[in-house]
């Protein structure tokens, strides 16, 4: 078993688990008030973490190494039991700008929780926590890593979302834990499928990307076609994809709003890039051969999203539709491996590692708007708001950026992810992607009614006169995260460049394998 260790994956995997972990050493209160240490203790830990995931994306080698996995943390970790099991974390062009956007969003969502006062110490320990979770998924290479850190996610959202969350807190919980299980229940059983799989023996994807013609050769047990599929389930309920989509508005709803932040931003985007990285790394031909059905799929994620959405008078369940009918674009893009070769190929892929990105700060952006505005307003209905915009105008502001950009309006990041996805999947799929586009028009409907009805119409009157009177606007703890997006979202617009190069480094190999090179 090869050993090899650069430490920086692994410090910015752990470290916020660290910090999570001392953070229960702090006193929870002081003088019967919620300890600000714990607070700032988390920030620290955020800011170091967000550092280290910068540092890997900066660092990461965009030249004739862009193409190999890089920075890898790799020792034997269960050698005994007859399992080639290692310890394998590395990343390549797919991975590192995930890497960089769950650092970013770690960070906005300890911020957006600064007003928490019930049980402090423990809210933030599993919200590092499940920091850590995530970035352990998009950093792991060994199967079994990857499905352990996959799995410990689930835990403190169902945490965040059942204690600190709202409405019906207990049901939203237990319904995300109930869909998500049941994915990984499938996940388990290909992995070990795989794992057991004549001439393969192995959980590590490096080495099963490069065994394709092993793999395929030697899939007496269980049909390549099959180990998709299963794969597949378990990604397509994270995505989420239509019909496996209901828990996610109602686990938005009762959410907080730092854990709808992490949701929207990062947890869905697990699911795409489970996709990428095994439907397609790992069985390119099947890949290829059910893409039609991945199309399919997607177009009816994006047209039932987007009219779904436009009925929603809460402003969570708006932004969360929004996701199912945005993320039914990641599907469409995947689907244009069906072209069979082709520059296009590689765009649409390209299109769809983008919409994981920009898609994650955009909705990340949204949800802590709309987390502003029920703080302060008390209310996320539709109907009852109006106005805000004069009483809170940075609110206003980035909310209007984040729902241009999730229009697709040029020279935000929306469009660039779009414009990619489209262009690859029109080649082959002519009038499905025409029918997602129409998606792309309601979108521009829903976003702008509600922007109108929410913050630039009338203001609401009760008897004695003008509601929300005493509204104020972001303070500066606030308004930090909500710049950061905002810069992030208009960054990536003019220069997407910047992500582009990257990502097409790790996706061409892909399309190489699926066009038999």
């Amino acid at each position: 078993m090869v050993t090899e260790f650069n430490g920086l994956l692994t410090a910015t995997v752990f470290l916020p688990a660290a910090g999570a972990v001392l953070l229960l050493l702090l006193p929870g209160t002081r003088d019967g008030k919620p300890n600000r240490a714990v607070r700032g203790a988390a920030v620290a830990v955020a800011v170091a973490d967000l550092v280290l995931a910068l540092l890997v994306f900066a660092l990461f080698d965009r030249g004739e190494d862009a193409a190999r996995f890089q920075f890898v943390d790799q020792f034997a970790w269960i050698p005994d039991v007859g399992l080639k099991a290692s310890y394998l974390l590395a990343v390549d062009g797919l991975s590192a700008p995930l890497v960089a956007l769950t650092g970013l969003l770690g960070l906005c969502a300890v911020l957006a929780s600064w007003h928490i006062g019930l049980r402090v110490k423990e809210y933030f320990f599993w919200l590092l926590l499940l920091q850590s979770a995530v970035m352990g998924v998009f950093t792991s290479l060994d199967l079994l890593l990857f499905f352990l850190f996959w799995e410990l996610e689930l835990l403190p959202m169902y945490m965040l979302i059942s204690i600190w969350g709202s409405g019906r807190k207990e049901y939203s919980a237990m319904k995300f834990l109930i869909f998500t299980i049941l994915g990984s229940a499938f996940m388990l059983v290909a992995i070990v499928a795989v794992f057991l799989t004549p001439d393969v023996g192995t959980f590590n994807l490096i080495e099963l990307s490069g065994a394709g013609a092993a793999l395929t050769a030697a899939a007496a047990l269980i049909p390549l076609a099959w180990l998709f599929w299963l794969f597949f389930a378990a990604f397509a309920v994270k995505l989420p994809t239509w019909p496996l989509h209901t828990w996610l508005p109602d686990a938005h709803t009762d959410a907080p709003t730092a854990a709808s932040v992490m949701l929207a931003g990062v947890l869905l985007k697990m699911g795409g890039y489970g996709l990428l990285r095994v439907n397609v790394g790992l069985f390119p031909n099947q890949a290829e051969q059910f893409a039609w059905v991945l199309v399919v799929l997607g177009v009816v994620s994006v047209l039932y999203g987007a009219v779904v959405t436009m009925r929603q008078t809460d402003l969570k369940r708006l932004i969360a539709y929004s996701s199912v009918s945005h993320m039914g674009l990641v599907l469409l893009g995947i689907g244009s491996v069906g072209v069979g070769g082709g520059g296009l190929t590689v765009t649409g892929l390209s299109g769809a590692a983008m919409q994981l990105f920009t898609h994650g700060t955009i909705t990340g952006l949204l949800f802590l708007a709309v987390g502003l505005v029920y703080e302060k307003a008390h209310t996320r209905y539709i109907p009852d708001l109006g106005g805000l915009a004069g009483r809170m105008p940075f609110v206003a502001a980035a909310m209007l950026i984040a729902g241009l950009a999730s229009l697709g309006l040029p020279g935000l990041s929306g469009f660039v992810s779009e414009l990619l996805v489209f262009l690859g999947a029109f080649r082959a799929y002519g009038w499905p992607t025409a029918l997602a586009v129409v998606g792309i028009v309601l979108a521009a409907g829903y976003i702008l009614w509600m922007m109108e009805r929410a913050f630039f119409g009338p203001r609401p009157s009760t008897g004695s006169g003008e509601r929300f009177t005493d509204l104020t606007d972001a303070t500066l703890v606030e308004a930090a995260p909500l710049a950061l997006m905002v810069v992030c979202i208009i960054g990536v617009g003019v220069y997407p460049a910047l992500l582009t190069d990257v990502f097409d480094s790790a996706l061409e190999p892909m399309i190489k394998a699926i066009n038999g090179g």
